[in-house]
């Protein structure tokens, strides 16, 4: 594999970053799901509770940072053509689930941010505290950190998807295109 059959280094680097931080935050996310706040107090007491929560609003906003220059990053940098070109149900399906990756890791942070901002609930990165992007309104904060929650299920389907699309590619096919993103 040449050097113009992958990613640029900065595309990898990024889609790496990425999928560490959004595999953080589904475990934290899912944990606070299935524990509800009361939950978590009773298991991991107020420091263990505060901590889960601070850390999952870091990671949301990390997600979102990350994702507004991994966006920047893939309009710079030219996308390699598959080599050999994949069959177009494979490229159909693995770009309908790139371009809804996207769509969600960009949406479920503001949605978080806002549901929690609405809840009149701190909004954090780490020890700072952020302004909220949507008024105190209990209903609408109800509404929304279910709309939360049912997008980081459907995140969870579609890294599913794309961790199943890169195995099958990887052990399978063995077409090299685990090797157009791997960072060595």
């Amino acid at each position: 594999m040449t050097e113009t059959d992958r990613y640029a280094y900065p595309q990898r680097v990024l889609h790496w970053l990425v999928a560490g931080v959004v595999l953080l935050s589904l475990a934290s996310g899912i944990t606070l799901g299935l524990l509800g706040f009361e939950g978590a107090m009773e298991r991991l007491g107020r420091g263990g509770t505060d901590l889960l929560y601070t850390a999952h609003k870091s990671l949301g906003v990390a997600i979102l940072a990350l994702m507004t220059v991994r966006l920047v990053v893939r309009f710079l940098y030219v996308v390699p053509d598959h080599d050999p070109p994949l069959h177009p149900f494979q490229r159909i399906l693995s770009t309908a689930v790139h371009h809804l990756l996207y769509l969600a890791l960009l949406a479920q942070p503001l949605l978080g941010w806002a549901a929690t901002a609405s809840g009149d609930f701190p909004v954090q990165f780490l020890h700072w505290r952020l302004p909220g992007i949507v008024p105190v309104n209990e209903a609408l904060s109800e509404r929304l950190f279910v709309l939360h929650g049912w997008l980081g299920l459907a995140i969870l389907g579609l890294v599913a998807l794309h961790i199943a699309g890169a195995l099958f590619h990887w052990l399978i096919r063995r077409d090299g295109v685990m090797e157009r993103m791997s960072l060595f």
